[in-house]
């Protein structure tokens, strides 16, 4: 049906001959496939030769593969025959350049470049990774699950590197009193012993010593549980991530389902709250698979890992729990202060001095590193560094080993009296096996650094903007990455060398989504976009940046209308020296001679980027936007402080203080909108979801002079009730931090209400819970205000993925700021 109407749709446009100007509330909350799908995942064939990229198909969540060749630009999707020729993404070659391994539905293979034949390593219903080749190249190196397996190429057979068991070795058992006795008593009994000994050290050393057979296993205890672990591309050193057995991650709440196939009300266990417990502290074990012998890394040499963070934040919350009194004081005190005792543990009057103690910590996460990331070996196998993290989030640590004595050496160290960022991690090993690079923030923004093992750091970018994505040519002499050098909203690709240099531009997209480099290191895979153009695949020659486009996934009906483009502006801080950088969509027949309504809307997840050149994640808003343009209102899309792209003291203006920076930011959008754009101070409303809308109850709670009316989507109405990993990194805990928490919670300023208000939340969500929207709906009805309403919606989480869903709660939005507004 679908089809239909959009070749009846394509037909009409024909005939028509003009380009639509507006689309309608129902189109823009539709489907999406109508818009015409992104390019998702590209990826080079292993001898660089064609491109593959992953597209969605018309009302199905089923993804192809399509394989563009670049020799006569064909473009196939890939069918389940040619499957099993094909390469899977993100292949390691060898370091001969021979061969090179990759994954594909969950299994590993090796391609040989010279013949392009393929071998099949693994064939099971469980899911490999991590591929790696040897240091000498005999052989490939997986993972399944907490298993590393080492293959033998020329033999085609696969051993386990080692066997880990969590219970106590058995040959570590010390006797006991009467045991030692009988021993000391009876010759026969100690001979009986001996031998036994003596036949477990023949096999040990014939396991040790034979290739054939499967080793030795490691006991690790029975009080730890396995996070993660690597295998050195030697194939020698096995590092093992664990944590406490059995660690109790806090109480779990139920999150209801009341519409369900069953007809049964169900139940999911939801997500620990903020401060419940703190997530399980990790430890690291080095394990030496040739001499079957194992040592922990103690991480007290750590630099600052004594230190304690929050002294002075617990010692300001002790002074005002002190200066309250009694509990029934604080109760009479204003409700933005009486937050000190309502989150749980109460804070003691007086401040305790912290004995020094060594702080938890955690191995940063790193993609497919398991649940202990952050580990990166040379590719010889003899350096290896680690990312180390403090629980409290306060200091990111990169590590050398030093494996024959196992211990750490601190190479870096990152410390942020806010938290660090949570981006930017990236770090491994240049092609002399002997320096590291790694990104940090310690400028103010993400920049690229080198480092000798032992020697002194160097900055290979410097400036006010930030890199990502680094990645090193196959030739080990240039870095590739995505900056916003040109502008805080525009992104493309540059390179500089290892051994510094120039920053050298290669792209002119002004908004790149990713890229890949090919195998030769002679092109670029890039996945670009527009405001009105989602993510489409092109080829860039580095040698000369000639572009080879080769998807426009666009339906027609998308492409033939005339959308309203953003402008994007800088709206002066009166806060900050720096502007708030912003989208601003006018009418067509603007006309400053008269008032138009306001409309702001604002972005979700506090640390996010929408004020830029690509495809927005907003594209339905983007969309509704220009309904509202050609409706007569302006709109404005800001990057408030606390948002991606903008560096580390725009990321933490935030900090213990959620939605009063952004709040003073979207006060000064309308004050530029009123004086640039004929804005109506009078006719102000705002809308947005999760932390947008979090920040519409914030702006209409406190600031109800300037907002009239808006539209909470899926809002946070209390951090004490959301996720401790997100929470904490800006709020600390509610037990350390209480203000922080009350200065912060839309629930204490409700009673600012004077507008319209229309809150509407994912019933099944299991991110920002559908119990946060509830309390604040009884708060309000306790407060008795009038002008609000709650819709909830059975079958959506936080995302929602039903089109039904989408027109119902815009239909809402729609009607509440004309209704309110014009």
């Amino acid at each position: 049906m679908q089809r239909i109407w959009l070749a009846a749709f394509t037909a009409l446009l024909t005939l028509i001959g003009a380009p639509l100007r507006a689309t309608t509330l129902e189109q823009a909350m539709a489907d999406p496939d109508w818009i015409g799908p992104p390019v998702e995942r590209p990826y080079w064939s292993v001898d660089g030769r064609s491109v593959h990229y992953w597209l969605k198909r018309a009302g199905s969540p089923v993804r192809d593969l399509h394989r563009v060749g670049l020799a006569d630009g064909s473009d196939v999707v890939v069918d389940p025959a040619a499957m099993a020729t094909s390469d899977g993404a993100d292949a390691v070659p060898d370091r001969s350049g021979s061969r090179a391994a990759f994954v594909r539905n969950g299994d590993v293979f090796i391609r040989e470049l010279a013949s392009g034949r393929l071998t099949q390593v693994t064939r099971s219903p469980q899911v490999e990774s991590s591929p790696q080749f040897s240091a000498d190249g005999r052989a490939l190196h997986y993972r399944s699950g907490d298993d590393w397996f080492v293959y033998d190429i020329a033999a085609a057979v696969s051993t386990p590197a080692a066997e880990l068991r969590l219970q106590k070795d058995p040959q570590a058992k010390q006797p006991d009193a009467l045991e030692a006795q009988q021993l000391r008593y009876f010759a026969t009994l100690r001979q009986l012993k001996a031998d036994r000994e003596a036949r477990r050290q023949h096999v040990e050393t014939f396991t040790n010593g034979d290739p054939t057979r499967a080793p030795l296993p490691f006991y690790l205890g029975d009080a730890v549980q396995v996070q993660g672990s690597s295998l050195s591309p030697d194939g020698r050193w096995l590092l093992v991530v664990t944590s406490p057995k059995g660690y109790d991650a806090g109480k779990q709440g139920k999150l209801q389902r009341f519409v369900t196939e069953s007809g049964y009300e169900e139940q999911e266990d939801e997500r620990t709250r903020v401060g419940r417990n703190d997530p399980a502290p990790q430890s690291l074990l080095l394990l030496d698979l040739r001499g079957h012998s194992q040592r922990a890394l103690a991480m007290d040499t750590l630099p600052g890992i004594h230190d304690d963070p929050l002294k002075a934040v617990r010692e300001e919350n002790a002074r005002h729990a002190a200066q309250q009194g009694s509990a029934s004081d604080a109760a009479a005190a204003p409700a933005s202060t009486r937050a000190a005792t309502r989150t749980g543990t109460r804070v003691k009057a007086k401040a305790e001095p912290a004995e020094p103690s060594q702080r938890a910590v955690r191995i940063v996460s790193r993609g497919d590193d398991g649940g202990g990331g952050g580990i990166v070996w040379s590719e010889d196998g003899s350096q290896l560094a680690i990312q180390i993290r403090a629980i409290d989030n306060k200091d990111r640590w990169i590590v050398s080993v030093d494996l024959a004595k196992a211990t750490l050496r601190s190479e870096h160290r990152l410390t942020d009296p806010a938290w660090i960022n949570w981006n930017f991690n990236d770090f491994g090993w240049a092609r002399d096996n002997r320096t590291l690079w790694y990104l940090s923030e310690e400028s103010g923004y993400s920049q690229l650094y080198t480092r000798p093992i032992g020697g002194q750091a160097r900055a290979l970018t410097h400036g006010t903007f930030e890199v990502s994505s680094p990645l090193l040519s196959p030739d080990g002499r240039w870095f590739y990455l995505r900056a916003n050098v040109e502008a805080p909203y525009s992104y493309d690709l540059y390179r500089v060398a290892l051994d510094g240099g120039p920053l050298e531009r290669i792209t002119r997209f002004k908004a790149i989504n990713d890229f890949a480099l090919s195998p030769d290191g002679k092109r670029l895979a890039v996945s670009h976009s527009s405001a009105y153009v989602p993510a489409q695949l092109a080829v860039v020659e580095i040698a000369d940046g000639a572009v080879r486009e080769l998807t426009d996934t666009r339906s027609a009906p998308f492409k033939a209308i005339d959308w309203i483009q953003p402008q994007i502006v800088a709206v002066p801080s009166s806060h900050t020296k720096a502007p708030i950088y912003a989208k601003l969509y006018r009418p067509r027949d603007f006309d400053a001679t008269r008032k138009h309504p306001i409309v702001l809307f604002v972005h979700g997840a506090g640390y996010l980027q929408n004020v830029h050149l690509g495809y927005p994640s907003y594209f339905r808003e983007q969309m509704f936007h220009n309904l509202l343009a050609e409706e007569g209102f302006v709109v404005l899309d800001m990057d408030y402080r606390a948002s991606e792209g903008y560096g580390r003291d725009w990321r933490t203006a935030i900090y213990r203080n959620m939605g009063h920076p952004e709040l003073e930011d979207l006060i000064d959008g309308v004050h530029w909108l009123e004086q640039h754009a004929a804005g109506d101070p009078d006719r102000v409303g705002l809308y947005g979801g999760s932390y947008g809308g979090f920040m519409t109850l914030m702006a209409l709670f406190r600031a109800p002079e300037v907002f009239k009316a808006g539209a909470a989507l899926r809002p946070v109405t209390d951090w004490v009730q959301y996720n401790h990993e997100y929470t904490s990194n800006i709020l600390n805990t509610p037990q350390i931090d209480p203000l922080a928490y009350a200065r912060s919670s839309p629930l204490e300023f409700a009673e600012g209400l004077k507008g319209s208000l229309l809150i509407a939340h994912g019933m099944i969500d299991d991110n920002v819970l559908f119990e946060d929207s509830v309390r604040l709906y009884q708060k309000l009805i306790e407060l008795h205000k009038d002008d609000f309403e709650l819709a909830g919606y059975p079958l959506e989480r936080h995302g929602f993925v039903h089109a039904d869903s989408w027109l119902d709660e815009y239909k809402r939005v729609h009607r509440l700021l004309r209704t309110r507004l014009q």
